[in-house]
């Protein structure tokens, strides 16, 4: 019997439905190998292979769009294969080959090891796209604390800085704290779905159909809200929600600039797919909108407040985004509260995130080729006459933080708009009235950047700012400049023409 039980499990292990993930974590130990077996002199090649490697499983995905195994739950339900997961995959692979432009960039004006930073993003960006198609507890945990171990290593990855190191000590902290806090929420809903005095008790309670199914027939059942209560706040920590979002700011200034990016990006949507999968339509708590709706209606308002009026008096730019990242999380949070009710806003969530990939790896690819080698100390002073010394990056700036404030005609103000009608289709006025007032707040402070850019090329050197005195810029390379270009492109078409990107609000 115990053999039978072996050869059914394996039965359901479709490797090849995971062929995008493990591709990327043989060309992760392939670029150690590489590392080993090249003279030194030919080491600066392996970003490349890493680059390459990406766009070839991205490629491979896009070319194989509709698989086979799409709609199945594989590897005994631990993933579920929906059209969801497929976008997110294609999300994570674009923002990690962003990632990895920056990074010749950033990791050129240190003396750090370089192969080893492309390791650990592939093997983060995998742990992402599993996280964004679990379909059980164990898979979830697992998944993000691969993730998260590796964005650890990322945060300090610069370990001469002081700033750096300090960030990843925080960010540890807090990391720790919030994986005991969401197991400790798993255990909960584990430990009473198994209780056999209850209606619907299972011991598959891991899996979310079980819990679901569970939990219906349980639909006020206060330990069951207690353990939902702590899941939700700890994915909350990860996509910087408030009242968790306290490490947001000292984290991203003192990580590597394209680590915050990806940070501010990849880590935010792996957060948000995980809240679909268990808030959204047909979620494991999806029973249970008496209770994650006030508790991400108020979670929602409270983000976005928080973030824009905290970002108002930031000068150090790195901490201005991260906090602004704080107030998207915010919107991003108002649609998954309207997508309880209006099936659209899924997919409005997802066009979201595009837009808010394409507008922010276009302001941290500017930021990235102004920063010095003090990567943290980045201030708005910095940017004074960057239109009149490199009008290319001043422009590409401009177009991304534009879309960030949700200026028409940018495909961040049709991200915001399509969220705004999921909200309003969904009659949460009252929240899409505090929205509104976020996006005006937040126009000061993206304003003020650009205002920075272009307005203040006057701005004289005196002896109380010689310590904020401007690094270097390093010059736009061909790939930077190409990809830089792209983005800024890329946001100003989506904004006019939504395109194939427009039919996924048809989400399910």
């Amino acid at each position: 019997m115990n053999l039978e039980a072996v050869k059914l499990a394996a039965a359901d292990n479709l490797w090849t439905a995971i062929l995008p993930e493990l591709t990327l974590a043989c060309i992760a130990l392939f670029l150690l190998v590489l590392e080993i077996v090249l003279p030194k002199q030919h080491h600066r090649l392996i970003p490349d292979v890493a680059a390459a490697g990406i766009l070839g499983t991205l490629a491979g995905l896009c070319l194989n769009w509709h698989p086979a195994t799409l709609g199945l739950d594989t590897f005994n339900g631990l993933l579920h294969h929906g059209l969801a997961g497929q976008v997110m995959r294609v999300f994570f692979l674009i923002a990690a080959f962003l990632v990895c432009v920056l990074a010749r960039v950033s990791l050129a004006k240190q003396p750090m090891p370089r192969v080893e930073f492309y390791h650990i993003l592939l093997v983060v960006t995998g742990a992402m796209m599993l996280l964004a198609q679990s379909n059980h507890f164990v898979m979830l945990f697992v998944a993000l604390e691969t993730l998260t171990i590796g964005l650890y290593v990322l945060v300090s990855y610069f370990r001469t800085s002081a700033a750096s190191l300090e960030a990843g000590l925080k960010y540890l902290v807090m990391g720790a704290l919030s994986s005991g806090i969401l197991l400790f929420g798993i255990v909960l809903l584990y430990g009473v779905a198994g209780n056999p005095a209850l209606p619907a008790h299972t011991a598959q309670a891991f899996n979310y159909s079980e819990l679901a199914r569970f939990l219906a027939a349980n639909p006020h059942h206060f330990v069951a809200s207690l353990g939902i209560v702590f899941v939700l706040a700890g994915v909350a920590f990860k996509i910087g929600a408030f009242p968790f979002q306290i490490w947001v700011p000292d984290v991203y200034q003192g990580a590597p600039t394209p680590v915050t990016a990806f940070l501010a990006v990849a880590s935010k949507g792996a957060g948000f797919a995980v809240l679909l999968s268990l808030c959204g339509p047909g979620g494991a708590f999806a029973s249970y909108g008496w209770l994650i709706t006030p508790i991400l209606t108020v979670m929602a308002a409270a983000t976005i407040l928080f973030g824009n009026i905290a970002a108002l008096t930031q000068h150090n730019v790195k901490r201005l985004i991260g906090l602004s990242g704080v107030s998207h999380a915010g919107f991003l949070l108002l649609g998954v509260v309207a997508a309880r009710t209006v099936p659209m806003a899924v997919g409005a969530i997802y066009f979201y995130l595009f837009a808010y990939l394409i507008a922010s790896f276009a302001v941290f690819g500017v930021m990235t080729h102004l920063a010095g080698e003090k990567d943290a100390d980045q201030e708005l002073e910095h940017y004074a006459g960057l239109a009149k010394e490199r009008p290319f990056l001043a422009m590409v700036l401009a177009v991304g933080l534009g879309s960030l404030a949700g200026i028409p005609p940018l495909a961040g103000f049709m991200g915001k708009f399509f969220v705004f009608i999921a909200a309003y289709q969904a009659g949460a006025r009252c929240m899409l009235a505090i929205a509104v007032v976020g996006v005006v707040i937040s126009i000061y402070y993206y304003f003020g950047w650009i205002k920075a850019a272009f307005f203040e090329s006057w701005t004289v050197s005196t002896a109380a700012n010689q310590d904020t005195a401007k690094p270097v810029p390093t010059p736009v390379g061909l790939i930077a400049g190409v990809t830089l270009g792209a983005l800024a492109l890329a946001s100003l078409v989506l904004g006019f023409y939504q395109g194939p990107l427009g039919q996924w609000l048809t989400l399910r």
